[in-house]
């Protein structure tokens, strides 16, 4: 096949170039160029220097073509703007989510049209296709599975993608980076999938929003214990950065008209179940889900290995309430709950 990949200078990515160059297909790497000028000075030194020099070496070594792709504007309007909206909005976006759907699957596509069969990442997932449809599964390696980023997909972007990392546990594409003596063999795992996971977000935030006083209110007394420089700096459930004595504290609600966050010490206690949550704003990768695999269902509230049996209740054509198997610490507005049965990830929906 013809494939493009997207070589992001890490080691995930770089395996994959590799795998595929030695399987005779003819690959061509690509670097989304998307980081933003303005935000250049909250990342200290110039990562993507660093990962051109790598994808450099890789391709040269590989006699891969690689070239680099400027999606600035593209990323600032699919990504950026939303992260933007949702913040004022008081709500906690998802921006590697909405990366992968709406820039490197979605607008990328528009730059290499029909010239390539599929495009490859260096992803954490599995793929399947039976009968013309295509499946998003979850990777081997359940720790590292990233099926929760990809959720967001369509069935047309996922028909045109492969992920050939996610048979393999990540101790193994570490042991075949070193097979292939890659230079980047011992290269740390980004943080952050997407340009904004790279940033100290506060500064981001403070560049684009500053700062203004508000009160942090005791949510059981109403006390007021603090001042805080802004409710975009807060989400739902954190406990970090808060800055108080006498803890710990976790966030518990804001009110944007007064620019108010309420705290309190009580948020993990058993007498404040977390379990119900409403979601709107439907993804499914395929179709609306079968009964056989609403009887299954497991859901994630955010990426990692937390995974929930859930029931799902319609409230309208555009509204569900999820019930879930236990309890959470905390459902965070704008964030997305990712839908499972069995190893196939079904899809997404925003949490209200």
């Amino acid at each position: 096949m013809k494939i493009a990949v997207l070589a992001s200078g890490g080691v995930d990515s770089s395996v994959v170039l590799r795998l595929l160059k030695d399987e005779g297909h003819d690959v061509t790497a690509f670097y989304l160029k998307i980081w933003l000028e303005d935000e250049l000075s909250f990342l200290g030194s110039c990562p993507w220097e660093e990962d051109l020099e790598y994808i450099r070496k890789i391709c040269t070594d590989l006699h891969v073509p690689l070239k680099v792709v400027s999606m600035q504007k593209e990323y600032w309007d699919e990504v950026v703007t939303y992260a933007l909206n949702e913040i004022k909005l008081g709500r906690t976006p998802n921006s590697d989510i909405m990366c992968n759907s709406k820039v490197k699957f979605g607008r990328f596509y528009e730059k290499i049209t029909e010239d390539f069969d599929v495009v490859a990442t260096g992803h954490y997932a599995q793929k399947e296709e039976k009968d013309g449809i295509h499946y998003l599964k979850k990777a081997k390696d359940t720790r590292k599975d990233q099926t929760y980023f990809l959720a967001h997909l369509t069935q047309n972007q996922l028909k045109r993608a492969i992920f050939p990392i996610g048979k393999f546990p990540k101790s193994e594409v570490r042991e075949l980076a070193a097979k292939f003596d890659l230079p980047n063999q011992a290269r740390k795992d980004s943080q952050g999938i997407c340009f904004l996971g790279k940033l100290k977000f506060p500064d981001f935030l403070k560049y684009h929003f500053g700062t203004k006083i508000g009160d942090l209110v005791e949510l059981e007394t109403g006390k007021v214990l603090g001042k805080h420089e802004g409710y975009w700096y807060f989400t739902i459930g954190q406990r970090q950065g808060i800055k108080l004595s006498g803890g710990p504290w976790f966030v518990t609600k804001k009110d944007l008209t007064t620019n108010t966050v309420y705290i309190s010490k009580h948020y993990l206690e058993n007498e404040q179940p977390r379990d119900t949550f409403n979601v709107t704003d439907f993804n499914w990768i395929n179709q609306s889900p079968t009964p056989e695999q609403f009887s299954r269902l497991q859901v994630k509230v955010r990426h990692g290995e937390a995974l929930y049996d859930a029931t799902f209740t319609s409230i309208n054509s555009t509204e569900a309430q999820i019930h879930i198997s236990g309890s959470d610490q905390g459902f965070a507005p704008g964030q997305f709950a990712v839908f499972y049965s069995d190893e196939n990830c079904l899809g997404c929906a925003v949490i209200q």
